[in-house]
């Protein structure tokens, strides 16, 4: 990965508790600026094609108890 130095103005406050963070976590800051720099650049990206999510048939429609139903059966299976 090649980084690329820029300046960017921040609230005193946002800094302070990136700072508190950062020592907290044994980080350095700048780790964390480029975490929600890149964060940040995710959250911006767009796709042009059409994801291909699958559909499913359950031979009807299903309600919130059906949903709830299979949640719990799936977490007492565990």
């Amino acid at each position: 990965m090649v980084l690329k130095r820029t300046t960017v103005m921040v609230d005193e406050e946002d800094l302070r508790a990136v700072k508190a963070i950062a020592e907290r976590e044994g980080r350095p800051e700048a780790e964390l600026i480029r975490e929600a720099f890149h964060l940040v650049a995710l959250r911006g990206r767009r796709w042009d094609d059409d994801w291909a999510i699958p559909e499913f048939d359950f031979g009807g429609p299903v309600s919130a108890d059906d949903v709830g139903a299979a949640v719990r059966d799936g977490i007492s299976d565990t």
